[in-house]
């Protein structure tokens, strides 16, 4: 599928999308949301795409926020459908049930700090630093930054970054959460293939449930669906032929083959 403001290959069943502004730092205008919005569409339906990296374009920023020149005139309902609109798009990316990692390269700030907290996690560069400045601009977040960042460091220090609008370098995404590895930015990518390698040799259904539960548990701050829905998303999974497969390659002392069926 063409895009206006992405560029992706396809490699091994991994889809790379590079968000392609790098004059602009990546940041996000109506454009690159209706690219990413139609790509992660392609994800979640193209059989021949098992998983997903996005990434930014240059060496300086994964996406350095939204492009704020689109923000001149708009009236209270329409600020409100625009940040309606970027919450629908990233919920479709963290709902996708084939995994797709951020790979932050250079500043990831605003919208492009909550585009990577979509993902299902992240890992970034030694120079990475993400932050969320926006009441630097009298706002606040309006992507999921108030949800995602809470549930990823904890309410307290959410609480001070957003106040703040501190950055946070590389080693401190790492401390607190908000990253999983760090790596230089000539390895980001390898390092994002090699982790998703890793992970289509499980079963496709399985990865998509644990998505599924994960992502239940932590919107749901009693638990209590989050459990339905594992005891739910263990029996679907128990009568599919990936979990016969898996059992009798365990049983047998051999590699598993799964089919994602």
């Amino acid at each position: 599928m063409p895009y206006t403001t992405l560029l992706t290959t396809l490699e091994n069943n991994v889809l790379i999308v590079t968000i392609n502004r790098p004059d602009k730092l990546n940041a996000l205008n109506k454009d690159v949301f209706t690219d990413l919005n139609n790509v992660a569409d392609e994800i979640n339906n193209n059989p021949d795409i098992k998983s997903a990296i996005i990434t930014g374009a240059g060496s300086k920023a994964f996406v350095a926020g939204a492009d704020i020149t689109e923000f001149a005139g708009l009236n209270k309902e329409q600020a409100m459908a625009l940040a309606k609109r970027g919450q629908d798009i990233f919920f479709k990316i963290e709902n996708s049930n084939k995994p797709i990692i951020a790979a932050v390269n250079g500043f990831a700030l605003g919208g492009g700090c909550e585009l990577a907290m979509a993902c299902h996690f992240r890992i970034c560069s030694d120079n990475a630093k993400f932050g969320q400045p926006e009441v630097n601009l009298g706002l606040i977040p309006g992507y999921g930054a108030t949800q995602r960042l809470t549930q990823l460091v904890g309410k307290g220090r959410s609480m001070e970054l957003q106040m703040t609008a501190q950055l946070v370098d590389a080693n401190e995404a790492l401390r607190i959460g908000l990253t999983n590895h760090i790596t230089t930015p000539e390895n980001l990518l390898n390092k994002a293939k090699e982790i998703l390698t890793v992970i289509q040799t499980k079963a496709p259904i399985a990865i998509g449930k644990i998505i599924e539960c994960i992502n239940i548990a932590v919107v749901n701050n009693s638990g209590k669906s989050g459990y339905d829905k594992e005891v739910e998303a263990f029996g679907e999974c128990f009568v599919t032929e990936d979990m016969k497969e898996g059992t009798a390659a365990f049983l047998e002392k051999r590699k598993a083959e799964f089919k994602g069926r």
